[in-house]
């Protein structure tokens, strides 16, 4: 008999709402018009993409002509950062930090190895950026400034309010990566002066394959696509309708439930959180306790290896990660907790849990039913894991307990 699914991978993708789904189906099938075209049934099709920008823009508190529709976070986050340097001198120099994700990250790689300058920011054992080493990187030959919303291996919030203003007031460029932070945490764009924006269909229960990049008026702009007229000329190629449509009902929805994000969910991730810690011996979070995602808490077990864990959860029927599912795989440990100063044999163990509005108290039950019995399995079959397990707790024992 198959066990129940207990699904905690939501920073890595997200289940497909039914709402979304029903929103999406008709423009599959009946209206399936190009857009473009002139007839009746490319005007349904027109409309309803008009729908979701605005859909989209309520979300972000923008105005709806600051939507533009993309493939997803990616294709977002190249095409800002390139249009921000595009608009400034060839040796303009890129200011990102060094825990954003693969989209943003080998972006910068790839332009220091094309010959532009590139500030990439450290952060403390918390995940924090120091914002007055952030003020002093933006000099005078700073053409772009990116730092994510939110962390999608710990969660840690950026105070975004902050940068941009400081961004603002040095006359730079401002973009962030929120796909993580969209639909989880207020966001209100006509109060924080970020130029661009990315976010992702697939982390806020819409499909994969569709993203929105949010191009503050006024602000510098190139197409990364070259073709057509689509979305104003600023993405060219036939609109993925359906996965647009989708992504306007999956943003409405968002809107009704940012409050149960925050409150139902954020309660789910603590008692998660809480009986993890307190059931398996040599277990650290991972990340800001208190400026992170209502939805996500990285643990690292010491002395086990994460995919191990994950191999094993999956056994059960609980879907969890290693970190970015774009690294899963990878033998590196996580460059988000190298750049944290995480040990390496916490590094190596470490696994992330997020959850949705979809997720139960049942869910958090089962993980904490078998979770605990599988690291204590896993560290009785590795020697070093014994040895090193016992002299922590020796040491633990040993020690004054701190006051309260």
């Amino acid at each position: 008999m198959s066990k129940p699914l207990v699904y905690l991978d939501n920073n890595a993708t997200t289940p497909v709402a039914d709402e979304v789904f029903e929103a999406m189906r008709p423009f599959l099938r009946e209206s399936f018009g190009n857009p473009s075209s002139m007839y009746g049934l490319a005007a349904e099709a027109r409309k309803a993409i008009e729908r979701a920008r605005e859909e989209v823009a309520q979300l972000l508190g923008a105005r709806p002509d600051e939507i533009v529709f993309t493939s997803g976070g990616t294709e977002s986050d190249n095409t800002a950062i390139l249009s921000a340097l595009s608009s400034r001198p060839a040796g303009a120099r890129l200011v990102t930090t060094r825990v954003e994700h693969a989209a943003v990250g080998n972006l910068a790689r790839r332009l220091r190895e094309e010959g532009r300058p590139v500030t990439e920011l450290g952060v403390d054992s918390r995940g924090r950026l120091d914002l007055d080493e952030l003020a002093a990187a933006l000099g005078p030959d700073t053409g772009a400034l990116s730092v994510m919303w939110a962390n999608n291996e710990t969660g840690v919030l950026f105070p975004i309010e902050e940068i941009a203003e400081l961004a603002r007031s040095r006359g730079v460029l401002f973009h962030t990566d929120a796909v993580q932070a969209v639909g989880k945490v207020p966001i209100d764009l006509s109060r924080t002066p970020v130029d661009y924006l990315a976010l992702s269909g697939h982390k806020l229960h819409a499909p994969k394959g569709v993203g929105a990049l949010y191009v503050r008026r006024g602000a510098p702009f190139r197409p990364l696509l070259v073709g057509g007229h689509q979305e104003g000329g600023r993405r060219a190629g036939t609109e993925n309708v359906a996965g647009i449509v989708a992504l306007g009902e999956a943003a409405r929805l968002a809107r009704e439930h940012i409050s149960e994000e925050n409150t139902r969910v954020r309660a789910l991730r603590d008692r998660l959180e809480r009986g993890i810690l307190s059931s398996c011996p040599s277990a650290r979070l991972n990340g800001d306790p208190v400026h992170r995602l209502p939805n996500t808490t990285n643990i690292s077990f010491e002395y086990v290896e994460g995919e191990s864990i994950l191999l094993l959860l999956d056994r059960e029927g609980v879907c969890a990660s290693s970190g970015s599912a774009c690294t899963t795989g990878s033998l590196e440990p996580s460059h988000v907790l190298r750049a944290m100063g995480v040990p390496y044999t916490a590094a190596h163990g470490a696994t992330r849990f997020s959850l949705s509005r979809y997720n139960t108290d049942a869910d958090v039950d089962r993980v904490l039913e078998v979770l605990p019995g599988i690291i204590r399995r896993l560290r009785e079959l590795s020697p070093f894991g014994r040895e090193e397990l016992a002299a922590s707790l020796r040491t633990a024992q040993a020690r004054p307990a701190a006051g309260r």
